[in-house]
């Protein structure tokens, strides 16, 4: 039975909230962090396995509850080019975000040592 319990490990889901109703948890982070990395929603959602419908309906809650973008689109002309980037909001959020994640691994590692 020891040997099983060498096996356990604590997962956590932490959301950021903001007025008592969930902003952002670890798909919308992921999401955010996409959206930076590829410079667009259809490749941020192709890239999470992710629809683009859903992408899209879940950046508009986040930016629904609170009550500012957290994305701004360029548009392309006939060449392309155009583009999705996080406004500061966003980046803020994606900060905070991560900045917890690690906090709260870290404090896992500290206690499974013990």
């Amino acid at each position: 039975m020891s040997e099983k319990l060498n096996e356990v490990k604590p997962v956590f889901r932490m959301w950021l909230v903001y007025r008592g109703k969930n902003v952002l948890g670890k798909g919308g982070a992921d999401l955010l962090k996409a959206i930076e990395e590829t410079g667009s929603l259809s490749a941020a959602a192709k890239s999470l396995g992710m629809s683009y419908r859903y992408a899209w309906s879940y950046i508009a809650k986040i930016e629904e509850r609170m009550g500012e973008p957290v994305v701004f689109s360029t548009r392309g002309g006939r060449g392309g080019g155009g583009g999705m980037r996080l406004t500061e909001l966003g980046r803020g959020l994606l900060r905070l975000y991560r900045r917890f994640e690690n906090l709260l691994e870290k404090a896992m590692e500290q206690e499974a040592r013990r």
